[in-house]
């Protein structure tokens, strides 16, 4: 074989396994990333479960409380209390 064949046959089978390599290692990080969004998919509904379950407590209390107590509304003014001597 001639110089140039066997350089440019090194050549080549290095570029080959650089280019593995690096798909390699590409395909790696994609199924990381992929693997991160579904554990961030996961902790968002544990999320939002929890605020659902939050939500339904307090709603569960106020109507509790509601049987208890009477509430007004004040966004409407209510009328001057007048004196009983007057």
């Amino acid at each position: 074989m001639s110089r140039a064949s066997q350089i440019t046959l090194a050549t080549t089978c290095a570029t080959a396994i650089g280019v593995v390599a690096f798909v390699h290692f590409a395909q790696q990080q994609d199924k990381a990333a992929m693997h991160a969004g579904v554990i961030r998919d996961f902790e968002q509904q544990r999320i939002k479960r929890e605020r659902q379950a939050d939500f339904e407590m307090q709603k569960a209390l106020q109507e509790e409380y509601l049987k208890y107590q009477t509430v007004h509304d004040s966004s409407t003014p209510e009328p001057p209390q007048s004196s009983p001597g007057r």
